[in-house]
């Protein structure tokens, strides 16, 4: 390190933070609204609000607000309450910066301990801070900044992800022609629109998974084979896994053909009731279902884009089936109604929701990568690795000011 930095422990470098008489607020004394935000160690920077003035935190500020289950740090710079249960609440003495005290606390390597408690253990982890109280504000400005530009992009995300459910409502109710509506089984749909079920378009089935412990069935294997995780992306074009053609042949596993549309039909996670169109000649696991389209009224695309506007709606069934694990069938799938307007029309829907998605995929991607420069500053700005002076930030500024934008 070439500035002189000191090492203590966290124990050492605290002071105490005065609190007697405070009362915390109980989780179900969470309010939807109130004059003061509650704090706790759940992962939302705010819990809920609170009206009650007992509770109230208002010197000294800030503070870190450290959750001894969940190891959530939190700066808080304003009047608050506590949660109930599990927080800590950390100052650090003078010489160190509040806010490069809680980026130093969250470079701490702090292994999980499930539900047990972690602030004995973060007390006694060493924390290196620069002597100099510019270099922490500069270090932590950083940090911050870099920060607040990754939440701008998350915020954004959420906002285009509201505007595709937006739009594919109005889509799939609407149309594209102005037509007035008619009322049918799933709701109004334009006049010219057709409700068909899912399985007069083609083909629906699913596959199975050969054993795993018959090599001929996997080793040497070149024929892609999908589970339920790969069907969350919204086209495949790859596979992790394959198999082989003594499989194909012994376990008699579909070839499904470029064009089909995958759904996940199990699965606890979110997984389930994902669709994708698959862009390869593939095989699938039992988990996965499949419609090979063997008619020219239904593009691929436009279904899937359908599927999607009913993700909640067959999660509900999956759960409602008895199973454990929840499952849809391809016997209800095929008796599924879908909304079918003409092939041009389905193409031209299909544009606006590409249009969209690109748009989601490049906020998502400039997420990932401030994400990444993020947790690369926190490490080699923490230890000193290189120096503020050293950084050029012109493009987290331009990021922001780029990330204004909502327009898709």
């Amino acid at each position: 390190m070439s500035q002189v930095w000191n090492i203590a422990s966290v124990a050492d470098c605290l002071v105490p933070v005065p609190v007697a008489g405070k009362t915390k607020v109980q989780t179900r004394d969470y309010k939807p609204a109130g004059r003061f935000p509650v704090i706790d160690q759940g992962q939302n920077h705010i819990a809920g609000w609170t009206d009650d003035e007992r509770a109230v935190i208002d010197a000294p500020l800030p503070l870190v607000v450290f959750g001894d289950h969940t190891r959530v740090f939190k700066y808080v710079n304003q009047p608050f309450a506590r949660g109930a249960d599990g927080t800590q609440l950390l100052r650090p003495k003078p010489e160190i910066d509040p806010l490069f005290f809680f980026y130093a606390c969250r470079a701490i390597d702090l292994p999980a301990r499930g539900y047990n408690r972690h602030f004995t253990i973060l007390k006694e982890k060493e924390l290196v801070y620069p002597v100099d109280a510019q270099v922490q504000k500069a270090i932590a400005a950083v940090l911050r900044q870099t920060e607040s530009v990754m939440t701008q992009q998350s915020m954004l995300l959420d906002t285009l992800q509201e505007l595709k459910r937006a739009a594919m409502r109005e889509l799939f109710t609407r149309g594209l022609r102005g037509e007035p509506q008619k009322e049918t089984e799933i709701g109004p749909v334009p006049e010219s629109w057709e409700v068909v079920p899912l399985g007069s378009l083609g083909k629906i089935g699913n596959g199975s998974t050969p054993k795993k412990t018959i090599s001929a069935y996997w080793h040497g294997g070149t024929f892609p084979w999908l589970t339920s995780a790969k069907v969350y992306d919204r086209e495949i074009e790859t596979a992790d896994q394959f198999v082989t053609d003594v499989a194909l042949a012994e376990c008699h596993l579909p070839r499904v053909k470029p064009g089909a549309v995958l759904m996940a039909i199990t699965g606890q996670g979110k997984t389930l009731g994902h669709c994708a169109v698959l862009k390869i000649e593939a095989t699938v696991s039992q988990h996965v279902a499949y419609l090979q389209t063997e008619t020219d009224k239904g593009d691929s695309s436009f279904i899937r884009g359908y599927l999607e506007t009913q993700y909640e709606f067959l999660r509900q069934v999956a759960a409602g089936g008895g199973s454990t694990k929840g499952a849809l069938t391809c016997a209800f799938l095929r008796g599924l109604p879908i909304p079918l307007p003409g092939k041009d029309e389905q193409r031209e829907i299909v544009t606006i929701l590409d249009a969209i998605d690109r748009k989601i995929a490049l906020h998502r991607q400039k997420r990932a990568v401030l994400e990444e420069l993020f947790k690369a500053l926190l490490h080699k700005l923490m230890t000193g690795e290189i120096r503020v002076a050293d950084l050029d930030l012109s493009a987290l500024s331009l990021a922001s000011v780029q990330g204004e934008e909502v327009e898709a």
